[in-house]
Order: structure tokens, then sequence, then C-alpha cells
């Protein structure tokens, strides 16, 4: 049995450049794959945009979590969090192992700001219980975010087995790391880069991270290595990836 699993979070930016002049959904994709990971979590995923979609020839005729899953990751869900006119975008995971229910949360703190909890029970071959992942892109004001990490605390408790595995990756926009006292220290939960380096992750700006907004929570797992991937021109995030082994 394979007691290894290696996850990464990324928040692609619609899959638009930084300044919203270039498409790079297909550098995106190639750069997935070069994370080798069996499990994706991505944030601000553009589910349909209809003036991108003209603006731009390559623009993909399915949607971007489809495209970027394409045939290495063979299950994926997708969590509608923002609607509107001309289109919506949301959180997605994409998964190399059978996805077996999922369920997208609605968080949002204000009308101004659509978030959701992307939850997936995934069965991963040889293990006894079901691998639970839960997507985040938590609110842009702290206030918000209390009452996001009390509803993620909340559907942890009510919904994961104690004994069961666990991811919780995304972007948090946490940059003062609330969600370690709110959220991990409560639920027993690990953060890879805290394990491996002693703090979390610098992963926004891309180019010139100052800030630790990304995260990657683990329990259920030991951590043999945590990595960050910097891109100058793909999205304002730099992607966080971990190979986790089960315990």
């Amino acid at each position: 049995m394979n007691r290894t699993l290696t996850v990464a979070t990324y928040n692609i930016h619609k899959g638009i450049s930084l300044f919203r002049r270039r498409l790079i959904i297909h550098d995106l994709r190639d750069r997935l794959r070069d994370l080798d990971a069996q499990v994706v979590f991505l944030q601000e995923v553009q589910g349909h945009h209809h003036h991108r979609a003209q603006r731009h020839d390559n623009w993909p005729a399915e949607p971007q979590y489809e495209f970027l899953a394409d045939a290495i990751w063979h299950d994926f869900a997708y969590g509608r969090n923002a609607v509107y006119d001309h289109g919506h975008h949301g959180n997605a995971i994409l998964s190399r192992y059978p996805i077996v229910s999922w369920d997208n949360e609605d968080v949002s703190a204000h009308t101004s700001e659509s978030r959701g909890l992307l939850h997936c029970e995934v069965r991963v071959p040889g293990w006894d219980e079901m691998l639970h992942c839960v997507c985040v892109h938590l609110g842009l004001f702290a206030r918000w975010r209390r009452q996001q990490f009390a509803a993620l605390r909340a559907r942890i408790e009510r919904m994961v087995p104690a004994g069961a595995p666990l991811v919780v990756a995304g972007d948090f926009n946490d940059w003062r790391n609330h969600a370690d006292d709110e959220v991990a220290a409560p639920l027993g939960l690990t953060e890879v880069f805290e394990e491996m380096a002693g703090r979390t992750a610098r992963s926004y700006p891309s180019a010139l991270p100052v800030l630790r907004l990304d995260r990657i929570y683990v329990r259920g797992f030991s951590v043999e290595s945590a990595r960050v991937h910097h891109g100058r021109r793909m999205s304002d995030h730099a992607a966080l990836a971990s190979t986790l082994r089960r315990t």
C-alpha cells in the first residue's frame, strides 16, 4: 500500500496574468503537471467568463478546472462561489483518485465577497479511511475571516471522523497567522511549512513574496517535504506543494 501523498495548492488568478493583459492558463497547466501532485487545491478558478472567452482566441472551450485536469487528474470538483452576469468563479479540487462525494458550503461573510469551503471525500487505493480534502479561499478582512474560521472548524468537527486523514489547503488571506489559534490548534492540525521550517511560507506576491497567505494544514500525516514554487509570469501567488506520509 502506498502511504505517501503529494498535494499542492495554488491561487491561479482566473488564469490571467497579474495585470490582466495575458492569458496564462496554458502555462499554468504545464506548471501544475510539474508539481506532480496527486491532489491539487485551486482558488480563483474561472468556471465561465463570456467576455474573456471572446477577447482571447485561445480561451479554453471547457471550464478551467476541466482544462487543467485534462488527462492527469481524472476526477475534479468545482465549487461555484462568485456568480455574475458574464460568468462565475470559485475553488476546485483535482484528484488522481476517485472523488466519491463533494459539497461546497457558502461561508460568505458579506455580499461584496463570495466565499466557499469545497469539501471532497477521496478514495485512495489501499487506504481504509476516506481522505478528506477542504479547499478554502477566505475573506480579505479579519472580521470576515473570523466567521469563516468558525465555519471551517465547525464543518470539520461535524463532517470529518477523528481518525480520517485530512488536508485543508488554500488561500487563507491570513497574514497575521490567526488560523493556527482559531482552526489548527482546536482541530489538531499541522501546517506543513511550520513543521518543516518553523514558520508558514511566504507566498505573495509571487515575484518577491512577503506575505504568508497560503497554507497546507494536515491531520493524520507526517510531513516529508514542503516546497514553494515561484513563477514571475504566472499568478500573483506562489504555488505550494507538500509530500505527506500517512500515519
